[in-house]
């Protein structure tokens, strides 16, 4: 029997399955899971580029906002036709966490994100997410029953938390200069945090369909920021079309696509499967950050990379040995 536990809403309010039980079966993936998955990752890295190229017409509590609004449109669409009902609203304590899932893993994120990216690469915007799993792990001991860190987890942090040091402190990126781009990289890694804080807040949530959560916080992250943006930026100016297809793709390819994608593979592969998109986004965000924007990073920034996704393997050890070594007895 499977132990399937989710963890939280990711960048572009998707689900994130970074820090699964150690306990989960699996099937074998396939040739389609894997190209899934590769394909997964090219839309969530890719989504980084998108954003740079929606801030040349947008605010970013604005373009926060409006791909949020695009993508709880969407995904209740979906909802509506797959007869899936919304929550109760007499279960408060149920959406207690739903606004927590909303805010932290969506509201403030983007709009950390949004803000950020207009100061710094769009490719150090997503090496930033690889951090993801290095800051669940610590959360993830104090606040889930059963989640302790021992030796190999903490030597796991350790390389993770150094890299993300290292991230952090590079110089040359090449964008903005002084305190704006050290506070555009603290909100990057702000909103990793956040997100990483969302995916505890999901995993104690009450049960409830995955779809139904997605859509709910969505539309509460909507309807929080949504008056923030106009008091704080007002209403926008018309948008080129260019800003209009990418604020568009944002709430509509990232959200609504990757979620059915990602679904098809959880329920074919399993989800424990779906952690080797962490090691993917990052390579396809700088992918994309230097062909379509020209983006130059300094090697600093591969070596902090690197130490990152070496903590998250030596976190994952017992995931990645199942995915790759099937049939052979676990170890620790």
């Amino acid at each position: 029997m499977a132990h399937i536990r989710l963890c939280g809403l990711g960048t572009t309010g998707r689900v994130h399955f970074f820090c699964l039980s150690e306990s989960t079966s699996m099937t074998s993936p396939g040739v389609m899971n894997w190209l899934r998955i590769a394909f997964i990752a090219m839309i969530w890295g890719g989504a980084f580029v998108v954003v740079r190229i929606a801030l040349r017409d947008f605010e970013p509590l604005t373009l926060a906002a409006g791909r949020i609004t695009i993508g709880a449109i969407a995904l209740f669409c979906l909802m509506r036709w797959r007869s899936i009902a919304v929550p109760s609203f007499k279960d408060i304590a149920l959406w207690r966490f739903v606004l927590l899932v909303g805010l932290l893993s969506s509201a403030i994120p983007f709009a950390l994100l949004s803000w950020g990216q207009q100061h710094v690469p769009s490719a150090f915007a997503g090496m930033t997410m690889a951090a993801l799993p290095i800051f669940v792990l610590p959360l993830a001991h104090f606040f889930v029953p059963g989640e302790r860190i021992f030796l190999r987890k903490l030597i796991g942090f350790g390389v993770g938390f150094l890299g993300a040091m290292l991230l952090i402190g590079t110089s040359g990126l090449g964008v903005a200069q002084g305190p704006v781009e050290t506070l555009a990289r603290f909100a990057c890694v702000g909103a990793a945090f956040c997100y990483a804080c969302g995916s505890i807040v999901t995993r104690q949530c009450p049960p409830i369909n995955e779809l139904a959560l997605s859509t709910s916080s969505l539309i509460l992250a909507a309807m929080f920021l949504l008056p923030v943006a106009l008091l704080v930026e007002g209403l926008p100016n018309l948008p080129s079309l260019t800003g209009l297809l990418a604020i568009g793709y944002l709430g509509l390819i990232p959200t609504a696509l990757a979620f059915i994608i990602r679904v098809a593979v959880i329920r074919s592969a399993g989800p424990s499967f779906m952690t080797l998109t962490n090691y993917q986004v990052p390579v396809w965000s700088m992918l994309a950050g230097s062909f379509f924007l020209g983006e130059t990073l300094p090697a600093t920034l591969f070596v902090a990379l690197a130490l990152i996704l070496l903590g998250v393997a030596i976190i994952q050890a017992g995931v990645l040995r199942r995915i790759f070594f099937r049939g052979q007895p676990p170890k620790v």
